[in-house]
């Protein structure tokens, strides 16, 4: 299938979820391929510094944490840790290793030649990479996203005193105090990684609110429960600027709608209030490619930018920045340059917060529901089921968190589900399969679950939406 005319059929600028996962499927389909990455390793911020070293983290603080707090004791096992800094953080880097030297193995294993390099374009055909220069037929922007920095913050991750989600994973000792800036799921999961292990932890929150884009219910829930954990929250606050004096930081604060300033002292500032496209020093300019207000590269349907052979997926386009979207994104858009038909439902793209518990949620918030609705309350159903009544979630000593269903009333198909349990993060691919195929909530109320499992929860849930939950 090659074209003789250029180097390669497909050459993919980024080895992020989106991009290696385009690189391999592209090189199945029978088109020469090359990926282009200028990190030391494949697998992007996900592999390197983000997804995967922040969940080998939060595993990781979890044992430590229930080992601490005494739910450990409640099982019958009486221990007394000790933690070990050092094993922690390198358990975490063997699991990066072992994962972006799969990608290495699976490339050449699919025949993917990895370009390494920076890459700039020349013309739409045309790549400098490093200092070679590869010509493609097609050309897949994937290059990811990157820290949004906040301004009159400095970040210097070297100095471990104001950091981002990359020098967080990477803090030598605990610190005794740490501000999060930004009560989002990077925040969160990262805040909750150094609470568990010692620090004293406090959010930070511009809006009201922490998780946005999460259903209403979640967001207030989230807040009792990380307070309950020990965490403070300062929501409706903004961060006016951090000043470093020694090993020390101080912070300025002042209410998100203005009002008397205050400071606030730290060991630690972590830096998180969300990412920006990769789209600069990708030389755009030289194909005539503008990016909109938001630095993301506009695409059609099929993943196309408006330059011919030229297309872009991942957190360089609209949506949401996560890995999952980028991988679904990867394989459509490499059958769609092989002459296929990729498709992705951008509806449907489940979103998960790797805290203790998981917070989850796919599809329609109750007030995106209503809305859809004219407005109108009475077209929304909702049924909900608390965790503290699953079995298995009571035998696990999992009391918190509920499964929210929220379904059209007129057909009882489902629009949304939100839920908050020890494994949500597992139970929402469910939730997702059943709304791809349309399911009504008595679809999912008839449908047998295993028992004692978590996953029964749905079901009670569904089974709510009718009015008939069982064991509530």
């Amino acid at each position: 299938m090659s074209d003789t005319n250029y180097d390669y059929d497909v050459l993919v600028i980024g080895s992020g979820p989106g991009g290696y996962v385009a690189a391999i499927r592209a090189a199945q389909l029978g088109l020469k391929t090359a990926c282009a990455e200028s990190r030391e390793t494949l697998g992007g911020t996900c592999l390197n510094v983000g997804c995967i070293p922040s969940k080998a983290m939060l595993h990781a603080s979890e044992f430590f944490d229930a080992a601490t707090n005494g739910t450990m004791k409640e099982m019958g096992i009486d221990v007394t840790p000790k933690l070990n800094l050092d094993q922690m953080h390198a358990q975490r880097r063997d699991a990066v290793d072992g994962l972006t030297g799969g990608i290495e193995f699976l490339f050449k294993k699919n025949k993917v030649d990895w370009k390494k390099g920076h890459a700039t374009f020349e013309d739409a055909h045309t790549v400098k990479v490093g200092d070679d220069t590869v010509s493609a037929k097609n050309v897949i922007i994937a290059t990811g996203s990157s820290v949004t920095p906040l301004p009159n913050v400095e970040v210097d991750n070297e100095k471990q005193i104001v950091v981002d989600s990359t020098g967080a994973l990477e803090l030598a000792k605990v610190p005794k105090k740490m501000v999060v800036i930004g009560g989002g799921v990077i925040g969160l999961e990262l805040g909750s990684v150094w609470r568990r292990l010692g620090s004293e932890v406090i959010v930070v929150e511009f809006l009201d609110k922490l998780l946005p884009g999460m259903d209403d219910d979640v967001r207030k829930e989230a807040a009792k429960i990380f307070k309950k954990q020990g965490m403070e929250l300062r929501l409706s606050t903004k961060v006016t600027g951090v000043a470093v004096k020694g090993k020390k930081a101080t912070l300025t604060l002042e209410p998100s709608a203005g009002g008397e300033e205050e400071t606030l002292d730290a060991d630690c500032v972590l830096v998180s209030i969300g990412r920006r496209p990769n789209t600069e020093g990708l030389g755009l300019e030289n194909i005539g490619l503008e990016t909109n207000k938001q630095g993301q590269i506009e695409i059609d349907h099929d993943f196309r930018t408006k330059v011919e052979g030229v297309w872009a997926i991942g957190d360089v386009v609209p949506g949401p920045m996560l890995a999952h979207k980028a991988e679904d994104e990867g394989i459509a858009c490499a059958e769609n340059v092989a002459g296929q038909t990729g498709i992705v439902n951008h509806d449907l793209i489940p979103g998960v917060v790797y805290t203790w518990p998981e917070f989850a949620g796919v599809g329609l918030t109750t007030e995106e529901a209503i809305e859809k609705m004219g407005g109108d309350k009475a077209k929304v159903k909702i049924g909900k089921f608390p965790m503290m009544a699953n079995s298995r979630a009571k035998t696990n000593h999992e009391p918190e968190g509920f499964v929210k269903i929220i379904a059209e009333a007129e057909t009882d198909r489902v629009l949304g589900v939100w839920a908050i349990a020890s494994v949500a993060g597992t139970m929402i691919s469910q939730a997702t399969q059943a709304m791809e195929f349309g399911a009504t909530s008595e679809d999912i109320a008839y449908t047998c679950h295993a028992h004692p499992t978590h996953s029964e929860a749905i079901k009670e849930a569904a089974m709510a939406v009718q009015g008939k939950p069982i064991h509530i």
